[in-house]
This record gives C-alpha cells, structure tokens and sequence, in this order.
C-alpha cells in the first residue's frame, strides 16, 4: 500500500505526549484562510522553487523533458505548471538545491523503517508516532496501514485532524488503532467556519462528539486567528462544547504564525494575508488562557 507524504519529522515534543515521530500526509479538504503548510493542500506531488536561492543559471531548464521551465518578462525562472510532469528532474540539476519536491509516493513499510529509528525515544518518554496533515484521514487507508503496523509494534498512535470525514463507517475503521485525537476545533459558529475554512463544521462538531462517545483521548486544539476567533465571546464557545465532550482532557492554543510564507511563494500560491498579515497579541493570548482555565480546563499554548 502506497501514499503520499510530504515529511516525516522526527524528535517532534508538540504533536501529543513526550517525543513523537509526525508524519505529514498530503491532501486537505479545507482552504483555511491562515494555512500554514500550503504544500500540504494538494494531495499531488508538487515541484517548487525556493527563490531566495536560484540564482537563475536555467539548469533546470535544460533537465525538463516538458520545456515547463522559462524565464519570464521580470528575468524570474517559472515553472508553466499546466506542461509540468512533476518528474524531479529539474530538482536533481539544480546546483544551488533551489528546486524542492513538495511530497513523495512511499509504501507503509517505508514510513515505518524511518518511524523506528526513533522507537528508543517513544519507550523512554511516552511518545509514539502522530499521522498529521493535510488531513490524514484524506488518505484514511495509508493512514489505517500505518496504525497498525504501529499497534503491531506497540507504538502508540495519535492523529491531528480537522474532523471533516463524511463517511463515519471509515471513522469506525480508525478508532480502534487510534490511542489519541490532536482534534482541532476553530470555531463554533458555522457561517463564520464555512467563510474562513470553505466548508460546515456540523460534519466536524458530531464527529468529535462521537469520537468522545468511543471514549477516545482528544486534545482539542484552536488556531489562534486575530479578527477570525480571538475574542473571549468565541473562546467562551469553544470551552462550552469542550464539556460536552467527556473524553476531551485538555485545550491546546496555537497562536498564527507566518511561517509558511516562503512556501506560498516556492508553489506561485498567492499568500493569503500579503497586505494585511495578521497580528499576534500576547496579551490576548495570556487572556484567552486564563479564561480556558477558569472553567477547569487544562490548558497549554503551543
């Protein structure tokens, strides 16, 4: 069995308990306003360039058996992506390493010779391996494959999902492979999400609650978004569908960041906050935790 990752991190202490080994499926069914993995949107490989570093030499060019790379009005290098076969040969030319493959085809087996390498740092700190994305569950039979090789060898398995899975026999196929969910929840109100994510969170909400009902660990985790959901009226929201969750046992806050940037221009996407890029306040985030945790609720900003 096959699929198509985009990273496997190792020595990872923000993807669930103790040192986590996190591997990155491609393939999302939102559009989050805030992405920070754009590489992660398509469930295709993908070819970029990293600009700071091409130097324009057109090696590249010379490697395409497609003709896809050229030089446009400005002098820039670009890639047509609509000829381009994503084959990597432009990738293996390029003298300054400014091409970079955005994902790889790789079998379960693979993913788990690299995976056990780190299987010393799992026994000693109570870490194992988290599937993230993209959304994981995009792909939910690689991810299925890897869960259990993982069970097989006692690792322990967490997922991070958005929760958007339509088919909830397939979500009855995971849960028994699936120790922890890093389930995230970005707002409650359903207008709001559908704006900002492109899809309903109703599919999302009842699938955390189901999951609860398995009696399965969740995290829940909020991207903290200024303007988008912020404010104590939508955190306070979150806190009360948080109790209704019996098997919830904490809330995760991750401020926006703007780390992803660079990516956006490698795949020529367009970043979504050039001209107005979203600001973090401290301040607010210290407010929002101290609210999560007046209700009870242990908290931790990552």
């Amino acid at each position: 069995m096959k699929g198509k990752v985009f990273n496997i991190q190792d020595y990872s202490i923000h993807d669930g308990p103790g040192i986590r080994t996190v591997v990155f499926l491609k393939g999302c069914p939102l559009s989050c306003a805030w992405c920070s993995n754009p590489e992660s949107q398509s469930i295709e490989v993908e070819v970029g360039i990293v600009r700071n570093l091409c130097t324009g030499c057109m090696l590249c060019a010379d490697a395409c058996p497609e003709g896809a790379v050229f030089r446009d009005d400005a002098g820039r290098v670009q890639i047509d992506r609509s000829t381009c076969v994503k084959c990597g040969r432009c990738v293996g030319a390029c003298p300054r390493n400014a091409r970079k493959t955005y994902g790889r085809e790789i079998t379960v087996d693979e993913v788990m010779a690299e995976v056990m390498r780190s299987a010393p740092f799992f026994i000693r700190s109570g870490g194992g391996v988290t599937v993230s994305g993209g959304e994981p569950t995009l792909q939910w039979e690689f991810l299925n494959g890897i869960l259990i090789k993982c069970r097989q060898k006692c690792v322990p398995t967490a997922i991070e999902t958005c929760g958007y899975l339509r088919d909830r026999e397939v979500l009855k196929k995971l849960l028994p492979n699936i120790d922890l969910f890093l389930y995230d929840i970005k707002c409650i109100d359903e207008e709001k999400h559908r704006c900002y994510t492109g899809v309903s969170n109703d599919i999302i909400l009842d699938n955390a609650r189901f999951i609860s009902s398995n009696r399965k660990d969740m995290i829940i985790r909020v991207p903290v978004i200024p303007g988008f959901n912020d404010s104590r009226e939508e955190m306070t929201r979150i806190v009360e569908f948080f109790s209704e969750l019996d098997s919830a046992i904490e809330i995760n806050l991750l401020p926006y960041h703007e780390l992803g940037k660079s990516k956006y221009a490698a795949l020529d996407m367009d970043y979504p906050h050039a001209e107005s890029a979203y600001q973090i306040d401290e301040t607010k985030i210290r407010e929002l935790k101290d609210l999560v945790e007046a209700g009870g609720i242990p908290c931790k900003v990552d």
